[in-house]
């Protein structure tokens, strides 16, 4: 039986007589004219056996190789997609015996005429060829996507060969991007720049990646999130800024997360979490018609329609909706921790009724939101960064913020974001002690942070919403490792 190393030693024999016979199998440069989409689209009038006249020059990666004597035919593999080519010794004497060496896997250029088969197929007829790369591993036989999907995830550059639907998704992520940026630059965004590594990290409930700063002798921290840099550029005078950012957190790995995350964080002077819910909305909208056309798509076998305005219930509207837990801020701690521990939420030591309610809403609740929908007025234990609501007497127990979910998984983060300095001291040393306390979760205290917010921050909106789940969602896959071209993985 004919191993991997076997095939390897055969591509190495057959790259030493490419440089024996005085041609370099690495040249440095090639100069193509058309892209496989552009030909099929100029001569896809072409009759069966009717030929073109004018020349064309291709690139890129044979995937198909049929040896026929005097004939052969491959499938060429470049950006836009496939395309035939057809050599015949006759058409290229001194060259068509170094076919030889070609082998699946291999880049080449090749310059020729066009025609159609007989089949309809579009063809390029060689008259020259040159070996761009040779290539000393073998592509895969066959790449069967879940029997192979831990090595589809380490060998990326395999999978995108092999699998042109892995290819179009991350085509899809930069046309999501793209159209996320052109909507707010639109609306007078303006894109910014934050620190990465962080003397303090905050923005987040998450445990954060610590290095060391040999230059300062300092420990640092990786980013989890860029909320107070930007907001710190409110502060500034910036009324509107956004940044695609790349977040760190250290925790689990699964199918909804990753160590390494993109969001866009966006925050807007003068505005509350009623405009932030405008802005997700209307990039959804945009995102979903830049991809499909229409507002409406499939994801996980259910039809999504992202089409305004989307479901909003408060969290204790959630629980009693879909969980049938009436008033549920008004049973007792004694209670609400008998239904924790009954539906095995996850709840800390001496958990505080907020608590316990969030825990509850997070096990019972987030997984049956499959169309779009907001979910307002969060506990106020569940960040110390938002404002408290406005309406009495919530304003002691609930803050404006939302999460908007699609599928079930919570697709964005949103305040009206607090800007009382005083009350932003208080909450954030009420975290530092919490963190002292041993909780790897809680914010510490960023005393530059309050610094700016003592300087003045007018009110102001804010939302982070997650590009990676935006992806997965618009691209109909189920899990984040299909969107990131090399999720993290555990070493084999």
């Amino acid at each position: 039986m004919t191993t991997e190393d076997d095939l390897i030693a055969e591509r190495k024999k057959k790259r030493e007589e490419f440089i024996r016979i005085g041609l370099n199998p690495y040249p440095y440069s090639y100069s193509p004219t058309h892209h496989s989409s552009d030909v099929h689209t100029a001569y896809q009038k072409l009759k069966p056996d009717e030929k073109s006249r004018e020349s064309v020059t291709v690139a890129g990666r044979v995937v198909g190789l049929r040896r026929m004597g005097k004939a052969t035919f491959l499938h060429l593999l470049d950006e836009k997609g496939k395309l035939q080519a057809y050599f015949k010794y006759d058409a290229m004497p001194s060259q068509y015996d170094n076919l030889r060496l070609v082998d699946r896997g291999d880049w080449i250029g090749i310059e020729g005429t066009v025609f159609k088969t007989k089949t309809g197929e579009v063809t390029v007829n060689a008259a020259r060829f040159e070996m761009l790369c040779k290539s000393l591993r073998p592509l895969p036989e066959k790449w069967h996507g879940l029997k192979d999907i831990e090595q589809r995830y380490r060998k990326r550059y395999v999978d995108l060969v092999m699998n042109p639907e892995a290819r179009d998704a991350f085509v899809k992520r930069t046309r999501i991007i793209d159209t996320i940026r052109h909507e707010l630059n639109t609306r007078n965004f303006l894109e910014v720049e934050t620190p990465i590594i962080q003397a303090v990290y905050g923005g987040a409930n998450a445990k954060p990646f610590k290095t060391f700063l040999n230059s300062l002798k300092m420990n640092v921290f990786m980013r989890i999130s860029n909320e107070l840099y930007l907001k710190r550029l409110v502060v500034g005078g910036f009324e509107r800024v956004y940044e695609f950012a790349k977040d760190f957190r250290n925790e689990d790995i699964d199918r909804t997360h990753n160590p390494e995350f993109t969001q866009v964080e966006i925050y807007q002077a003068y505005a509350d979490y009623h405009d932030m819910k405008e802005i997700v909305m209307d990039l959804y909208v945009a995102a979903a018609k830049a991809l499909h056309g229409s507002t409406q798509f499939e994801y996980g076998g259910a039809m999504i329609d992202v089409k305004k305005p989307w479901k909003s219930y408060t969290v204790i509207e959630a629980l009693d909706h879909f969980a049938g837990i009436k008033g549920a801020f008004s049973l007792s701690e004694k209670k609400l921790a008998a239904l924790c521990k009954q539906h095995k939420a996850d709840i800390p030591d001496s958990a505080s009724k907020g608590q316990m309610i969030q825990a509850l809403f997070e096990e019972l609740v987030e997984h049956k939101l499959i169309q779009p929908t907001f979910i307002t007025h969060h506990p106020i234990e569940s960040t110390p960064l938002c404002k408290p609501c406005r309406e009495e007497p919530l304003s002691k127990h609930f803050i404006e913020r939302f999460e908007p979910f699609i599928a079930g998984m919570e697709i964005a983060n949103a305040y009206s974001e607090l800007n009382d300095p005083v009350l932003q001291r208080t909450l954030l040393e009420g975290q530092a002690q919490q963190l002292r306390a041993g909780s790897e979760e809680a914010h510490p205290m960023d005393e530059d942070f309050v610094q700016a917010i003592e300087h003045g921050m007018p009110p102001t909106g804010g939302v982070g919403i997650g590009i990676d789940r935006m992806t997965m969602i618009l691209t109909n896959n189920t899990s984040i490792r299909d969107v990131i071209f090399f999720p993290f993985m555990k070493p084999e």
